[in-house]
Formats: C-alpha cells, sequence, structure tokens
C-alpha cells in the first residue's frame, strides 16, 4: 500500500500533497488561537453567561475528540483524500454557520459541526504523510507540519486581535471561507491513495459512552465555576465518570474499538499517547490566562495582547523543522523529553509573575514556552507514527489526535476551575468572562486565581515529563534484549494487531 502511495504521489509530486495537508493544519492551527480571543466579545454580542462561552471552545474539542478515531478509519476505508476533501466542505460550511450564529446556542452548535470538519482534516493528516513519505522522511515532513500549525497559531493570535479590536467576532470565521475553497481547489489534483480493501465497523456505542462520560464530566467543572457543589452537579458528574467505565467495558467487547488494545502493547505507543494528552491538559489554557493577565491586570487592548505573545509561537514554528531532523537522526524520545522538560521551566516562569512583574516577563516566559513546544510535538508525533503498523497510520494518527484532544478539551475548564475556586465567585464571573480591566484587590483576586491555576498546569506537566521519560528507560531495555527477542515480541505485536479487523479505528 505504501508504496503504491508513493508512487502515485512522485506522479503528481511529493510536495503538493505537502501543500495541501499542510493548508489543513495550517487553518485549525489558526482556529485554535483566533477563537480565544474572540471570547470576551463574542460574549458580549451574543448576550452569553460565562458557562455558555466556555461550551464555545469545548463544544469543539469535545466533538473533535470524538469523531477523530471514526474519520481516521473512515480515511483507511474510503481514501484518506477523500475524507479529506469532505473535512473540508463541512468545516468552510460550518464556518460560514458561525458568521451567520444569532445566540449562543447557535454559535456552539455552529462550532461542534466546524469540529466535525476538523476531525476529518487531522485525523487524516499525519496518516496521509506516512503514506507518501518513507520513514527516514517523516520526521522531517512532520516538522514542517509543527511549523504550520504554529504559523496558523501565530496568525490566529495576530488576525485575533486586530479582527476584535477593529472589526467584529464575525470575521474570525469569515477568513476560513476563502482558505477552505482554495484548498479544495489544490486538492482535487491530488492522487486517491490506495485504500484498506477490508469492510470495517464504526464504533457508536464507544462514541456514545465516551461522549457522554466527557459531557457529563466537563458540564459538573464548568458548572461549579459559578455554582457552588450541589446534587446536580454531583450527580451529573457521577453519571459522567460511570459513563467513561462503561466505555473501557465497551472497548474490551467492540469488534472494531475506538480505542484498539492491541496497539498499546506496541513499543512507545503508550507513553506516547500519554504523554500527549497530559501536555494537552498542561499547556492548552496557557494562551487563555495569558491574555487574561494583559488585558485584565496589565490593562492592554486585544491587538497589543497578541504582540507580545507571538514570539513564542514564532519560535515554536521555527524550531519544529529542526525538530524534526533531530528526531529522524537520533529517535523521537530525547527531543520529546526536552521539550516537556523547557514547558516545565516556563510554566514555572507563569507561577511566579504578578500584578508588578514587567511585561517582558511574560514575553520571555512564553518564548519558553514555545521552545517547548517545538521540541515536543513533531518528536512526540513522530513516536506514535514510527510506532504504528504500516497497514494502521490511519488508526494510529487518529489515537494520538484523540489523546491529544482529550487533553486539550480539559485544559480549559481546569484551569478556569482551578483559579475560581481560588477567588471569589462573583470576581471569577468577572474576570474570566473577560471583561476589560482589572484595578485594585479585583486584580490581586485575579492573580490568585492566575496563580493557583499555573501551579497545577506545572504539577501536571512534571507528570508529563516522567511518564515520556520511562519510554526511555524502556527503550534501553529492549535494546539490551537479544535482537532474536526483539523481533519475536515485534512479531507477535503485529499479528495481534492485523488480527483486529481494521485500521482506521483508532
Amino acid at each position: 500500500m505504501t508504496r503504491g502511495s508513493r508512487r502515485a504521489a512522485s506522479a503528481l509530486g511529493s510536495g503538493t500533497v505537502l501543500t495541501v495537508v499542510l493548508a489543513g493544519v495550517l487553518i485549525t492551527g489558526l482556529d485554535a488561537t483566533i477563537v480565544v480571543l474572540a471570547l470576551p466579545e463574542m460574549a458580549e454580542d451574543l448576550n452569553a453567561p460565562l458557562n455558555s462561552v466556555i461550551w464555545v471552545v469545548i463544544a469543539y474539542l469535545l466533538v473533535a475528540t470524538l469523531l477523530t478515531t471514526q474519520a481516521g478509519r473512515l480515511g483507511d476505508m474510503f481514501g484518506r483524500i477523500r475524507v479529506y476533501q469532505i473535512g473540508f466542505v463541512i468545516f468552510t460550511v460550518a464556518s460560514l454557520l458561525c458568521v451567520l450564529s444569532w445566540n449562543s446556542f447557535t454559535i456552539t452548535g455552529s462550532r461542534a459541526l466546524q469540529a466535525v470538519g476538523a476531525a476529518f482534516i487531522t485525523a487524516n493528516s499525519g496518516a496521509i504523510l506516512s503514506d507518501v513519505f518513507p520513514p527516514e522522511k517523516r520526521g522531517k515532513a512532520f516538522g514542517y507540519v509543527g511549523v504550520c500549525w504554529s504559523s496558523g497559531a501565530v496568525s490566529g493570535i495576530l488576525a485575533g486581535g486586530l479582527l476584535v479590536g477593529y472589526a467584529s467576532w464575525h470575521w474570525i470565521f469569515l477568513i476560513n471561507i476563502p482558505i477552505g475553497g482554495a484548498v479544495l481547489l489544490l486538492a482535487r489534483r491530488l492522487p486517491r491513495l490506495p485504500q484498506d480493501g477490508r469492510k470495517h465497523d464504526l464504533d457508536p456505542a464507544g462514541m456514545v459512552t465516551l461522549g457522554l462520560g466527557l459531557l457529563g464530566v466537563l458540564w459538573a467543572v464548568t458548572r461549579l465555576v459559578t455554582h457552588p457543589l450541589g446534587p446536580q452537579i454531583i450527580g451529573v458528574g457521577a453519571a459522567g465518570i460511570v459513563c467513561l467505565v462503561l466505555f473501557v467495558w465497551v472497548e474490551r467487547r467492540a469488534k472494531e474499538p475506538m480505542l484498539r488494545p492491541s496497539l498499546f502493547r506496541l513499543p512507545m505507543m503508550p507513553g506516547s499517547l500519554l504523554t500527549a494528552m497530559l501536555q494537552g491538559v498542561a499547556n492548552y489554557a496557557v494562551l487563555w490566562l495569558a491574555l487574561m493577565y494583559l488585558q485584565g491586570p496589565k490593562g492592554l487592548s486585544p491587538l497589543h495582547a497578541s504582540l507580545l505573545l507571538l514570539p513564542g509561537y514564532l519560535i515554536a514554528g521555527v524550531l519544529s523543522p529542526t525538530t524534526g531532523r533531530i528526531t529522524d537522526r537520533f529517535g523521537p524520545v530525547l527531543p520529546a523529553c526536552a521539550g516537556l522538560a523547557v514547558e516545565l521551566v516556563a510554566l514555572f516562569m507563569y507561577t511566579q509573575i504578578s500584578l508588578t512583574s514587567p511585561l517582558w516577563h511574560v514575553v520571555v516566559a512564553n518564548v519558553v514556552n514555545g521552545i517547548g513546544l517545538g521540541l515536543f510535538v513533531p518528536a512526540n508525533n513522530a513516536a506514535v507514527m514510527k510506532a504504528a503498523p504500516p497497514g494502521l497510520y490511519g488508526v494510529s494518527a487518529g489515537m494520538l489526535r484523540t489523546f491529544a484532544s482529550i487533553g486539550w478539551v480539559f485544559s480549559f475548564p481546569v484551569a478556569i476551575l482551578c483559579a475560581s475556586q481560588a477567588i471569589d465567585r462573583d470576581v471569577a464571573v468577572r474576570v474570566f468572562v473577560g471583561v476589560g480591566e482589572l484595578r485594585g484587590e479585583a486584580a490581586a483576586d485575579f492573580m490568585t486565581g492566575f496563580n493557583s491555576a499555573f501551579l497545577l498546569l506545572l504539577t501536571i506537566m512534571a507528570v508529563a515529563l516522567a511518564v515520556s521519560a520511562l519510554r526511555a528507560v524502556n527503550l534501553t531495555r529492549r535494546s539490551a534484549a537479544s535482537p532474536r527477542e526483539n523481533r519475536h515480541t515485534a512479531s507477535r505485536s503485529l499479528e495481534a494487531s492485523s488480527r483486529q479487523s481494521t485500521p482506521g479505528s483508532s
């Protein structure tokens, strides 16, 4: 399959395939940051309470989390390029619906639909590159992916500041429409990469139980931000936990589960997936918290705040290709661990920020965080795809995205909850809706919540580093084993994987 894929891509030019894939990464990276900057204006314009504003972000992440594995499976079944194109159609149409939204419910629903398209795009991006590029060149290709995602994130920060400051929040979705149209035109020239000839099943029971489980827990967490703990919150949260336990039970018995147990027996896979999730929890909310600090106690405009945070994402983008080359030569574990260690330093720097801290403190902390991201993301992506068997690139890419997305979807609520519990609830509502400049006692209360949130994120990042470091220990032990034993173990893992019917199940 992969040889045929490379011949087909070679006829057209692997550069064209890479361009189309990177365009998808760019637009999803842009969308990851631009909406965060628009939340305050969106809340005011739509007259939406804090809980509704939070769900504009959470709904997107939740739907993307649920569909990523299934989208990877669909790519294995019907062709990655075709599913990728359908994803762009959905994403572009949903962006238009976001523009036309008139209240918090319609914007949340439109964002959920947008997430469907994003899942189709992102779940197949890594798999397409793994099909087209040989193993010795994948690290470099994933490095370009890191550049593009960081460029999208940087563009989102800058464009968000400009559009929110000088136009309206509607424009953050309008800009997706011409980009989506251009990519669709270019994608029509791509070859139909060879696809898996077997028939596969989706996992609706797994999707429902995981979705209800995450929804229940997330609803309880976000409700706690503005309401005291009560029977309703406890009941919904407990029901969510029960659904998550039920999800594990369902997956063990599913013919083609969302998260395939056989892949967890492959070297590097469990540690890489768990590290991606923990890093997502610890890092995704950093941008939002930094923006709240700059716009709240520091009283900066959205544009000024976004400009101060640009250097960190630029550094991440510039560093990613270098990380790809390092990964190709020395393996993915060392740069991934180094990246997490650097991110740990950045989070510690954020815990030391106070009301009187100079602005350069935030800039430097964000640059350090960008260095960590530039090291970790491409290296960890390469670790997952390196561990994946050739016939299971789609499922492996989908699993990676699912674990990372679970981290992202919890990062935002966990950070807000931690910050809000450290201060008065009325202050939390005022601050974390993003209502303008903060002074006096309100600013001091905000800093208490701000530092508490970063202390929690720091702790989670330390756990992520420990899990990642265990991969190095396991690799050392495996390298000490005899070549015959290594071949036997690998053969058994691949044989177990092939018996689990589908590539695309993630």
